[in-house]
């Protein structure tokens, strides 16, 4: 997924990744989560297609439940400055991660 986001977009930052326990559906393996600070010219809904067209291409298999095992999920937590992911509040490796790109929301 990075090597993706290196060819295709201007990766500027990646915070350190961890391994998490899963929230919602507990039986299955951890999640490995982490961020990365990107620039793009792109709009945001053109954007966060863009984001799902990777989750594709890695393999995400979209009729699973949504707590469910997965390959890749990517999502936009901060746009131009400004949060957008309420779960930054509530998600203690989600606010780590941001927070070593050099955000505090």
């Amino acid at each position: 997924m990075l090597a993706i986001l290196c060819a295709e977009c201007c990766l500027l930052k990646v915070s350190d990744l961890i391994r998490t326990k899963p929230i919602g559906i507990e039986d299955q393996p951890d999640f490995v989560n982490g961020a990365a600070l990107l620039k793009t010219e792109l709009e945001r809904g053109v954007f966060e297609a863009y984001l799902k067209d990777v989750e594709d291409r890695l393999g995400r298999d979209r009729s699973l439940p949504k707590f469910g095992p997965r390959t890749m999920d990517l999502d936009l937590v901060v746009w131009n400055d400004e949060l957008q992911d309420e779960d930054y509040f509530t998600r203690d490796f989600l606010r780590k991660a941001v927070n070593q790109l050099g955000y505090r929301l």
